[in-house]
């Protein structure tokens, strides 16, 4: 089975993270400084992954594409930052939209933030690259954690895209403070995608040979027990926190922004349990 590899885990969590910075920035609506976060953040995992995975084994396939997600996340930093000047189109239509609002209400014409029309904007699609990556090197990581292999893969892919969509909604949770105007259409995108996925990373850790051995005892997790129930606990918990976030945030106060960001702290505790209790109860 799937060993608890954290060169592997910081890997995983790169690209899961990078790949759902896309399905956020290819909206055009959240602000340049998300992605450079995002990107260095991510960009971080994967440098820790290369340097853990030289020091405790080496996986080749899987140590060379984290550095091609390391050097692909930076590359698209370094444009977004050289683009800055354009701003991204639904961010600069809503400054502009509500500067006139005030002015016409106030006869105040306030100064806003100013962006060049004429520049180039950020290419989304550049985000995706590091993930591509990435999701190679996974498959890699799946081949040499060892039989059933595409079990390994399966479990390496899925528990990617199912952290990296949780994550990235708790930290856009925090962006509406740099960004109080933004819309929730970002964030409930990503709460969307975590619902979605959290029925697959079940299955994967259920699938033989699975949880349901360590749930009816044929696999001794070494406390009686009490580790299978606790993965059963985190995954029930993940989907109800992810549930009440859904509904938080359908209230029209701000204050249910903050509210559903507290909440989906909660929820990375819960869905890393799902994914890293399994693993490291099948190791």
């Amino acid at each position: 089975m799937i060993r608890l590899d954290a060169a592997s885990f910081l890997l995983q969590w790169s690209v899961g993270g990078l790949f759902f910075l896309w399905v956020t920035t290819r909206r055009r609506e959240v602000g340049l400084g998300y992605g450079w976060l995002m990107r260095g953040v991510f960009a971080t995992f994967a440098l820790a992954s290369i340097v853990v995975g030289q020091a405790l084994g080496p996986v080749p396939v899987r140590d060379i594409c984290a550095v091609g997600v390391l050097v692909a996340s930076v590359g698209a930093l370094v444009i977004s930052v050289q683009r800055k000047a354009a701003g991204v189109a639904g961010q600069r239509d809503t400054v502009e939209r509500r500067s006139a609002r005030v002015a016409a209400m106030t006869g105040i014409d306030r100064e806003e933030q100013r962006f060049d029309k004429a520049a180039r904007e950020f290419d989304p699609r550049l985000d995706l690259v590091a993930p591509a990556i990435g999701v190679v090197g996974l498959v890699a990581a799946g081949i040499d954690a060892g039989s059933p292999v595409w079990l390994s893969v399966l479990r390496l892919v899925v528990g990617a895209a199912f952290l990296g969509s949780v994550t990235d909604a708790m930290l856009l949770g925090h962006w509406y403070l740099v960004q109080p105007g933004l819309a929730r259409g970002p964030l409930l995108d990503l709460v969307r995608w975590t619902a979605i996925l959290w029925p697959f990373e079940v299955a994967a850790m259920l699938l033989p040979t699975g949880m349901i051995s360590v749930l009816t005892g044929h696999i001794d997790d070494g406390y009686g027990g009490i580790l299978g129930w606790m993965w059963a606990t985190c995954a029930v918990t993940t989907i109800g926190l992810v549930a009440v976030t859904r509904a938080a945030l359908k209230e029209r106060q701000y204050s249910a922004v903050m509210a559903a960001t507290g909440l989906l702290y909660l929820a990375i505790l819960t869905a890393f349990g799902t994914d890293l209790v399994a693993r490291a109860v099948l190791a």
